[in-house]
């Protein structure tokens, strides 16, 4: 499972890295850094995750 992130959409809030701060973090221009690939496990995290982005820069693929 991966997630896409879409950079040019990305403003920085940080929603990702706060709730899920193992899987992502926002770099030092503001822009989120998205995990490679991440065990099935995990997907009702990324479902949260991908909902909470306040501009809709994440998609689950």
């Amino acid at each position: 499972m991966r997630i896409i992130a879409d950079r040019t959409l990305c403003a920085g809030h940080g929603m990702c890295e706060a709730l899920a701060p193992d899987l992502f973090r926002v770099d030092d221009e503001g822009i989120v850094v998205p995990p490679g690939t991440v065990a099935a496990s995990e997907r009702e995290l990324l479902e949260l995750v991908v909902d909470s982005c306040p501009v809709g820069a994440l998609r689950l693929a």
